[in-house]
């Protein structure tokens, strides 16, 4: 019960502090009685005293009253101090520090997760698990080649900020109209319409700083970002795709505009170097979720850098969790099942490469009528795959072709703490205690 507590109430250290403090205002108190007592035995005061100190009324009495009034003296004035002190801390829905330390606490104590993937998908997750966790890192895709993202990185020669920029707006612990200003798009403009604000806010703070990897890091400090976001490479990529008419499409964006079945996708350079901080965070990992995210153009290529790949197969602690996309993408995965899309990474990286399939196992939606995609549904083939399939209602009911964050977390959390509770119980689990944070998982 004990290690219960600890973990539901991590700021117990306050707690140890508070009683510290409480123990020499108590011992000052005694000093100050003594004093006043050797006054009252050696002094002569007027015949008033004798009435402001209450003396017709018993000792004992006298004691508790004294008590009384000094602890709601006491109470008042450190709820007081409080409101006035911490108010700049203090957020919409939470009224008192304490709410907000427990939290930050909490969160510290969280599981080190690695989210790999990119676009909308990414951000999305990120966005869930960020409750639960600071110690997440979200490795980017930079293969990207639309867009503003596109023509930043054709001009200024600097990685596609696109999908760093959606990262950074999921995980920043800011106000939501800098959230919204990350987020504007200019619709005027020769030079900038089509640009983001944050894309090119990303682009100044690399010419600022010098490199991409600085610009990142500052620009999370500046957003308040809970983790860290880092590239899968450096290097200067171009995704390709060969589809089954033997037709080679050279470029991200232009793989789904083809309408093709893609037969495989590769990079170009072929041997990219990993970004040392990637490979460091998949090592340290507790829990690895690849996706979800577009198949192709923003899963997959963070993989095909050979020692991203490498890093996970050799991460033999982690929990590794390949999260399903809900809905079909046009231009990519049309018509795909859950065994396609798992079939499409032991084609390109190989069999083996996580253990679990988190599958959407809502299915009571419907999608857009003017949409071309279709809700991913579960073969049975995939139980011969060799993968643990783990289904979930992980749908979100405003926007059916996504997931729901909080959704996706609570069913990532709660799958990672069962997975280490099944596995101290065999003498191989974490120093974790699973059923504390089971208890905060609404899944």
């Amino acid at each position: 019960m004990s290690s219960y507590l600890k973990f539901l109430y991590p700021g117990m250290h306050i707690k140890r502090w508070l009683a510290l403090l409480l123990l020499g205002i108590t011992l000052i108190s005694l000093g100050i009685g003594y004093l006043m007592v050797q006054m009252y035995r050696t002094q002569t005061f007027p015949w008033y005293v004798g009435y402001l100190t209450l003396q017709f009324i018993d000792r004992p009495v006298r004691g508790a009253m004294f008590i009384a009034v000094g602890a709601v003296v006491s109470s008042l004035a450190i709820l007081q101090l409080n409101r006035s002190l911490l108010a700049p801390f203090l957020t919409a829905g939470r009224d008192n520090i304490f709410d907000i330390i427990h939290q930050h606490r909490y969160r510290q104590r969280g599981p080190k997760i690695v989210a790999i993937g990119g676009g909308t998908g990414l951000s999305t997750l990120l966005r869930g698990l960020k409750e639960y966790t600071d110690n997440l890192t979200a490795i980017v895709t930079v293969a990207d080649d639309g867009g503003s993202s596109g023509r930043l990185r054709q001009e200024l020669g600097i990685l596609p900020p696109g999908d760093f920029r959606q990262c950074l707006v999921a995980l920043a612990d800011v106000e939501p109209l800098m959230t919204r200003l990350f987020q504007y798009r200019f619709t005027e403009g020769q030079d900038l319409e089509g640009h983001s604000f944050g894309n090119l806010f990303i682009a100044a703070m690399t010419g600022i700083t010098g490199n991409f990897e600085r610009a990142l890091r500052e620009s999370s400090r500046v957003l308040a970002v809970r983790g860290q976001i880092v590239p899968s490479t450096l290097e200067n990529l171009t995704l390709c795709a060969e589809f089954e008419d033997d037709a080679i499409a050279r470029g991200e964006s232009a793989i789904p505009k083809a309408h093709k079945h893609v037969r495989r996708i590769f990079l170009q350079p072929p041997h990219p170097a990993a970004y040392p901080e990637a490979i460091r965070a998949i090592l340290e990992a507790d829990l690895i979720v690849i996706g979800p995210g577009s198949l192709y153009t923003s899963v997959l290529p963070n993989l095909l850098v050979e020692d991203i790949t490498r890093s996970i197969r050799s991460s033999r602690a982690a929990v590794k969790v390949y999260v399903c996309n809900v809905a079909t993408e046009a231009g990519e995965t049309d018509g795909f099942d859950v065994a396609d899309y798992i079939r499409a990474f032991d084609e390109h990286v190989g069999p083996g490469l996580f253990q679990y399939v988190l599958v959407n196992s809502n299915l009571n939606v419907n999608l857009p009528e003017s949409s071309e995609a279709h809700l991913v549904m579960l073969a049975n083939r995939v139980v011969d795959s060799g993968h643990t399939v783990v289904m979930a209602d992980v749908i979100d009911p405003i926007e059916p072709r996504r997931h729901n964050p909080k959704k996706l977390a609570d069913s990532l959390l709660k799958l990672y703490y069962e997975h280490d509770h099944l596995s101290q119980l065999n003498g191989h689990g974490r120093d974790r205690d699973a059923e504390g944070v089971l208890a905060r998982v609404d899944v």
